[in-house]
């Protein structure tokens, strides 16, 4: 009882919470302020990209505790809880979803394009509707794995907040035994995984690929799911390596912990690569004008081919010579900084993915500060979502134990 009054003590006194209200206040101003002014449509793109990045890792991070269970990984412990709590931010994803509406005509350019009949399948109440239905089934998969997921882990004596108290009244109520949740967990689990790929490769081809409606890519749905999980594991290492740090042995968090998921991001990184890599080569094979132009235009033209270069070094290069070392994995204040270095670098993945399209043939990146403050908004949005569950759930979260008792 103790600890569980220190873990929340610890949660409520933390500036965290201020800093990232700040940071969406930033955010939020610098986005009214961006679609306001001379060119909405960059301030526009800067949401979209955040968007879909910032869903990604919410999404990615959820699916590691999924899969966790699926396989029976119990190594996994405290990293899966601590996966969880990434849930938060799927209401505020599907909210920053449906805003995306107002901005439809700058970041949808094929609006005003010939698509040759493909009207039928682009066209806006169509996608919105299709995204929308695709979101709300992933997210409501999500959250029913995650009530099993904490019911497991639900403690009579821990001090009972309205969630908790909910959650727990839950397992009294239906007089579930732990192999029962585990069952339920295990199709929620499965349906979960689903839902991912089958989501995040309509996000991928409707949010992305749509942009420039000629080019056809049937590899860029597996695309987008490994690298929302490659991401998604990036941000669980970081916030783990948080938690260590500022809980200590409280944390349930061991070395080998880190080294573990560490191997997982590395064979996550070599994935990312080998689909990037299978593309270009299929679209180098066939050798059709639709397709190569795409692949062109972003590693041979300026200004995309420098930050082409700059990407594959930063997300694959680095990452793969760093990771081959098996004492860096157990190191959280490294991991946190590798990790951030990638995720900043799948930014930039985003922005070469969708910027030639929107921009219409730029000659310079054309990033300004608001770009910037935008994304600085978009991570006040996730610290909020991941420290709202930390407080509800402070020993839980943190630890993955105990779990509930048969009595």
């Amino acid at each position: 009882m103790a600890s569980n009054e220190k873990n929340t003590a610890i949660a409520q006194k933390s500036p965290m919470g201020w800093i990232s209200i700040v940071l969406i206040i930033i955010g939020l101003a610098s986005f009214i302020y961006g679609v306001t002014g001379d060119h909405p449509e960059k301030a526009w793109q800067a949401y979209l990209i955040n968007f879909l990045l910032w869903s990604a890792i919410a999404q990615g991070a959820v699916l590691f505790s999924t899969v966790m269970h699926m396989t029976k990984a119990r190594w996994s412990g405290p990293l899966s809880a601590l996966s969880e709590s990434f849930a938060a931010f799927f209401p505020l994803s599907f909210v920053l979803f449906l805003i995306l509406f107002l901005g439809r005509t700058h970041i949808f350019p094929w609006l005003h394009e010939d698509l040759h009949g493909k009207e039928v399948w682009l066209n806006i109440p169509f996608l919105f509707t299709r995204d929308c239905i695709g979101l709300l089934i992933l997210y409501a998969i999500g959250f029913a794995y995650l009530y099993n997921a904490l019911q497991l882990r639900a403690d009579a004596n821990q001090k009972q907040g309205a969630f908790r108290q909910m959650i727990y009244k839950g397992w009294v109520r239906n007089d579930r035994s732990i192999e029962q949740v585990k069952k339920k967990m295990t199709v929620w689990a499965g349906l979960y995984i689903l839902a991912f790929t089958l989501v995040l490769s309509l996000i991928g081809f409707d949010l992305v690929m749509s942009m420039d409606p000629h080019w056809i890519s049937t590899l860029f749905g597996g695309y987008t799911f490994v690298k929302a999980f490659f991401v998604g594991l990036g941000a669980l290492i970081i916030l783990a390596a948080i938690t260590q740090i500022r809980r200590g042995k409280a944390s349930g968090l061991e070395p080998a912990h880190f080294h573990d998921v560490g191997k997982l991001f590395f064979a996550f990184c070599l994935l990312w690569a080998d689909f990037f890599y299978v593309q270009l080569t299929v679209i180098w094979y066939g050798n059709i004008p639709e397709e190569t132009y795409y692949v062109i235009e972003r590693t041979m033209m300026v200004p995309w081919s420098n930050l082409a270069w700059t990407i594959f070094i930063v997300c694959f290069i680095i990452p793969f010579v760093i990771l081959l070392n098996k004492k860096v994995k157990s190191k959280p204040v490294f991991m946190v900084i590798l990790c951030s270095v990638i995720i900043i670098g799948f930014w930039f993945e985003h922005l070469l993915l969708l910027a030639p399209a929107l921009s219409h043939g730029a000659h310079s990146l054309s990033l300004n500060v608001t770009d910037g403050l935008i994304t600085v908004g978009f991570l006040g949005l996730m610290v909020t979502a991941i420290s709202y569950f930390l407080r509800r759930f402070p020993n839980i979260a943190a630890s993955g134990q105990p779990e509930p008792s048969t009595s």
